[in-house]
């Protein structure tokens, strides 16, 4: 398949506003693409490198190069080219990334070119997202939707599965089953605004503590565990601590879905950092093991003995987790018989935040478990954190955002009058948001010459966060977590915006 097919499609994907318009491009594009195409074609479209980050920056894409007359480049062809910009290490190796970017875009149409800088800076946003994708699918091949949704939960692919129905057709979805040993997308939560509208969509339902650890999958097949993370990534090897744990219980055969956790002394969790930098050392485990602990906490059985669980409601899988796994390794909970009980359910929330938890995650008792998917029947609920702060430039968009300033640079206060960057967010913004502020920021730019608009720094933005992180990247030595425009405050002058100082007494689990 050529790219600037694949461009196109990308881009008319961006303008449509309606969901059967994107399906129905997505499935005509399927029809099109070899078997071959699929792993490159779908991640492209989702905005995604197979290959991972390839450390190319603005110094390299902001060289300009002309483009190609005509279209001869294809997707295989862009694939292979990534995967040796990819692989470039040692002496030599800037020279060597930019002589390969010069060559690629060089191929490239000026159409390519546009999707090609998105791609490669994370800017494709044009909502081809993997749920359009599967109904895209299904209509290109002939295959009930609802069958391809649960083959891709199965597969933890949609790649994988789109190959096999281009190749076999929808007889091909037979192969995909849930089996021990082979980790299936997790279900995720929607969010809800409070306790109370979680409990009142849901009715009857569980309360549980949300956990800030890193999501597993494990497996255990007699003596054989297996533990994955939410991305199907094999981390048993550096988790020694699970692999025990899941011995230890009396099941032979099993599948659970849990979170690994690390503690402190004093039994409150540590910050999501400390527990997800121990799960990404792969270097001395036992010493990481010894000076940060983790325990798993267990939340839902997918197989039990053999037995495939993901069609029953959520009560029959807990009671089945409850007979596998002590409670010392089950998440706390609480059970509630519908608004009537909210009350209890606001407790629990309260204690679970004194604990040092995040907050809760409400799920129907009556509910299946949707792998892959943000099923509606699992609300999160956390206390939103809210900061006045303000922009200190901004990046120029791709895609659906071309031409427009997108990517805010975020500052508080500091000490000394001045201002620390924070982090940086593009979400939270509608179309007319996205307008407004590329006409203000261009008033206020004081170096408009490359990819990022410097800017005065004068217009406050109230930006919501999940938390905190430790980062060596930034001035104050944190970074927000999930970052997201709330509104402007052109009502509020700079010097009123928070402070850095205010924003670390806030969260001292994470002082640097």
């Amino acid at each position: 398949m050529l790219l600037s097919r694949l461009a196109r499609v990308s881009q008319e994907v961006a303008a449509a506003s309606a969901r059967s318009r994107k399906i129905a491009l997505l499935a005509e594009l399927f029809r099109d693409a070899e078997a071959d195409d699929v792993p490159i074609v779908i991640p492209y479209l989702a905005g995604r490198l197979p290959q991972g980050r390839l450390g190319v920056g603005w110094k390299v894409l902001g060289r300009p190069v002309a483009p190609a007359a005509e279209p001869t480049l294809t997707v295989r062809e862009v694939d292979a080219l990534l995967g040796r910009l990819g692989g470039v290490s040692g002496p030599g190796s800037r020279a060597e990334r930019a002589r390969l970017v010069g060559e690629l875009l060089g191929a490239a149409t000026e159409d390519e070119q546009r999707f090609l800088f998105g791609l490669l800076t994370g800017e494709v946003r044009q909502g081809a997202l993997d749920a359009v994708a599967v109904e895209g699918l299904a209509r290109a091949t002939g295959a009930p939707a609802a069958e391809v949704r649960r083959a891709v939960m199965l597969a933890g692919s949609l790649q994988t599965v789109a190959g096999a129905l281009l190749a076999d057709g929808p007889a091909a979805l037979e192969r995909f089953r849930l089996t021990v040993g082979r980790p299936v997308l997790p279900m995720l939560a929607h969010s809800a605004s409070s306790v109370a509208e979680a409990v009142e969509k849901l009715g009857a339902c569980a309360v549980e503590e949300k956990l800030d650890g890193v999501r597993i999958q494990v497996h255990r097949d007699g003596d054989t565990v297996r533990v994955h993370t939410r991305t199907l990534d094999d981390i048993t090897d550096r988790l020694p601590e699970v692999t025990a744990a899941a011995r230890e219980l009396p099941g032979e055969r099993f599948v659970l879905d849990g979170e690994v956790v690390s503690f402190d002394a004093d039994g409150r969790p540590r910050s999501f950092q400390e527990t997800a930098g121990r799960v990404g050392s792969r270097v001395d485990v036992a010493t990481a093991a010894r000076e940060v602990p983790v325990s798993p906490v267990f939340f839902d059985a997918l197989s039990v003995d053999g037995r495939d669980l993901l069609d029953l409601p959520f009560a029959e899988r807990h009671a089945e987790l409850a007979r596998l796994v002590p409670e010392p390794l089950r998440v706390r909970r609480t059970v509630v018989s519908g608004p009537q009980d909210t009350g209890a359910a606001e407790e629990f929330l309260a204690a679970t935040l004194e604990r040092g938890h995040e907050g809760v995650v409400v799920k129907g008792l009556d509910a299946p478990y949707s792998a892959g998917r943000r099923g509606a029947s699992w609300l999160k609920v956390k206390p939103v954190h809210t900061l006045d702060l303000v922009v200190l430039a901004a990046e120029w968009g791709h895609g659906r955002r071309a031409g427009k300033l997108s990517n805010l640079h975020l500052g508080a206060r500091t000490a000394d009058g001045g201002f620390a960057m924070l982090g940086k967010t593009f979400k939270g913004m509608t179309d007319a948001m996205l307008a407004w502020q590329t006409e203000r920021l261009r008033e206020l730019a004081v170096d408009e010459g490359g990819y990022v608009v410097t800017v005065r720094p004068e217009l406050v933005v109230e930006i919501a966060y999940d938390g905190l992180q430790r980062s060596p990247r930034y001035p104050a030595g944190v970074a927000l977590r999930f970052a997201r425009v709330v509104r402007y405050r052109e009502d509020k002058r700079p010097e009123e915006a928070d402070t850095v100082e205010a924003l670390l007494a806030a969260h001292p689990e994470v002082r640097p």
